[in-house]
């Protein structure tokens, strides 16, 4: 059992249930982010984003899989914007450009797929 002064470890330890949603926090005016694997073939990644708040347009060289699972974003892909909603994902293709916005307070897991 860890003590309750003792930092968290920033993955995730094997055959250990996690509930999702409180592995990140919401905080005002930010973008918080924790990755939770990360190996030579892709990563996960965990964020909450306050309302407002975004990622502005870039590309990235693999397929990222969205998947939001608390609040409302607009994930724009080759300038085509989408609304998604808790329970919502979408995969975006490697070298196209997005980019994401926070409507209301949104966490998403990003799985980044290389190959």
């Amino acid at each position: 059992m860890q003590a309750e002064n003792t930092p968290k470890a920033k993955g995730l330890n094997g055959a250990e249930i996690a509930r999702v949603s409180e592995l990140v926090n919401y905080q005002d005016g930010s973008i918080v982010s924790r990755e939770i694997v990360k190996k030579p073939t892709g990563n996960v990644t965990i964020f909450a984003f306050d309302e407002g708040q975004g990622l502005s347009e870039h590309t990235a060289p693999f397929d990222a899989l969205v998947q939001v699972f608390e609040g409302e974003a607009e994930v724009s892909i080759a300038g085509i914007p989408n609304h998604l909603h808790g329970g919502d994902m979408i995969l975006i293709p490697a070298q196209q450009p997005h980019s994401l916005k926070a409507l209301k307070q949104f966490k998403m897991i990003l799985t980044m797929i290389r190959s």
